[in-house]
């Protein structure tokens, strides 16, 4: 008789609070053909405060307790091969004031920003230039060149950012979007790599 088949595939990251007891269901996805619950129900570990903001639960730990009470399971893996688990933090809103405050500035800082590039490649002057070449005039404010150009560049900013305020054009991630979620790969394969280094260090220190 064949042993019953079960499928494991890890999830990639969730939210924990200190104290709570991680059970199997709460760090994977199971399929089994029977005792699926039995199955996630299965206690891991609890998240306390020793393991910091951050903790990591391997996938072979997770088979290793699925194994200690159902032997007779033919376990198959897929997917990650660890879940990331972060501390749920209850924090304070932030008040509007601040909201407004670092809106305001990081608006200036972009002004700012834009001023000086435009400064640097002389766009007023390239305007006159333009305005000359199109009417045979000089004129120092081209507000007909300016104006457009200044609405488009806005219009610009807006389609290549893909947001206006809470409104996405388009199922396309922006710009923003991906490098947030490459940041974040990047925290979340250190933050695994550093919990594997302090893991094997814990298991090389002699005891007694």
């Amino acid at each position: 008789m064949s042993a019953r088949q079960v499928f494991i595939q890890m999830k990639k990251r969730i939210l924990a609070r200190h104290g709570q007891i991680l059970r199997v269901g709460d760090v994977s996805q199971v399929l089994a053909e029977s005792d699926r619950e039995q199955i996630e129900s299965l206690p891991i570990s609890r998240f306390g405060p020793e393991e910091g903001n951050r903790a990591v639960v391997e996938l072979m730990d997770v088979v290793r307790i699925i194994q200690g009470e159902f032997p007779d399971l033919d376990i198959r893996t897929v997917g990650h091969p660890q879940v990331l688990i972060e501390l749920k933090k209850n924090g304070p809103q932030p008040r509007w004031i601040a909201v407004a405050a670092v809106w305001l500035l990081m608006f200036v800082g972009a002004g700012l920003a834009i001023m000086n590039f435009h400064a640097d490649v002389s766009m007023k002057e390239v305007h006159e230039r333009i305005y000359y070449l199109m009417t045979g005039r000089h004129h120092s404010r081209p507000l007909i060149l300016q104006i457009p150009y200044s609405l488009g560049m806005g219009l610009g900013m807006v389609l290549f950012f893909n947001h206006l305020f809470k409104r996405k054009f388009n199922e396309e991630p922006s710009p923003l979007e991906l490098e947030v979620f490459m940041y974040q790969e990047s925290i979340d394969q250190y933050v695994i790599d550093h919990e594997k280094t302090k893991g094997q260090k814990r298991s090389h220190v002699p005891s007694g």
